[in-house]
């Protein structure tokens, strides 16, 4: 893009130059009025010139274009991140090479400084637009299609992340958290993903599953395999509630439980209210302890 804007800018100044030039040189000249050789000028200068300027910016542009999106390159060895938008959240999987899902998580997405990731960005409903400030510029996702953004995060940090598109009652309760940290801290991280399990609460897995949220979500080393849901295996480390609308503590994940709708209007979890207020707290504080 740098070498695109150089190329442009040193035309745009040998084309300035020449007009300035021109310019000067007539107010120089003390003679009367004459129409001789402006066809040639018409033609030469306003039909010839500009045709081969903007055919050479062109093919230019075209050449460049391949490596303006570096996955065009390969996507050999990089990490890969496929992230789908939904209403209104963000499934994040983590993706091996080969493409197999290593593990999923929802609304928060970590990286490791200095490497470039790819991510695969999709959608199963309406049109999405994924954008995290901080590393770079919007991308669509769209319906029945994959589109794919590579960002480098090169120093650590906690960026902000938000959905940049019109998708419904709750588009502005659409946020993620990112996460950029040193490479051997993402590496820890992985691994403990990976070994994550939310068995260790019997008694507030059993509230879960018995109030059919396991229907809906997934949690890794347990029955609950739902996969409409976000996915909430190690739920109790991410900052927020109902991507990026209330942090995590208990009492907020409660209220969620009890009655979606009125924290994020339209969305598609059913509420709870029916069920006992201690039973309620009791799988809140069982979501809030899953690590």
């Amino acid at each position: 893009m740098a070498a695109l804007f150089l190329a442009m800018l040193a035309g745009a100044v040998v084309i300035w130059a020449g007009v300035a030039g021109l310019l000067f040189y007539a107010a120089r000249q003390k003679r009367g009025h004459s129409e001789k050789g402006a066809g040639q000028l018409i033609l030469w200068g306003g039909a010839i010139f500009p045709t081969v300027v903007l055919a050479a910016l062109l093919s230019y542009t075209v050449w460049l274009m391949p490596n303006v999106r570096p996955w065009f390159q390969g996507e050999e060895g990089r990490m890969r991140i496929e992230v789908t938008g939904e209403q209104f959240w963000w499934r994040v999987r983590y993706l091996e090479e080969g493409g197999n899902v290593a593990f999923e998580t929802a609304n928060e997405v970590r990286l490791p400084i200095g490497e470039r990731v790819v991510f695969s960005l999709k959608t199963p409903d309406v049109i999405h637009s994924f954008w995290i400030p901080v590393l770079g510029g919007k991308m669509d996702m769209i319906p029945g299609r994959e589109n794919r953004l590579t960002l480098l995060a090169e120093k650590p940090g906690t960026y902000r992340g938000v959905c940049a598109e019109f998708c419904g009652a709750s588009h502005a309760l659409m946020a993620f958290t990112v996460h950029a940290v040193e490479k051997p801290a993402f590496e820890t991280w992985m691994t403990a993903r990976r070994a994550s399990s939310g068995a260790q609460d019997a008694e507030g897995l059993a509230l879960f599953l018995k109030h059919g949220c396991s229907a809906c979500h997934a949690i890794s080393g347990t029955e609950a395999q739902g996969r409409i849901g976000p996915d909430l295996t190690a739920f109790g480390e991410r900052g927020s509630v109902a991507a990026g609308t209330l942090p995590n503590l208990e009492e907020h994940i409660a209220r969620f439980i009890r009655d979606p709708d009125r924290i994020k209007p339209k969305v598609l979890m059913p509420h709870f209210s029916m069920l006992p207020e201690a039973e309620t707290d009791r799988i809140a504080a069982y979501l809030k302890g899953l690590k």
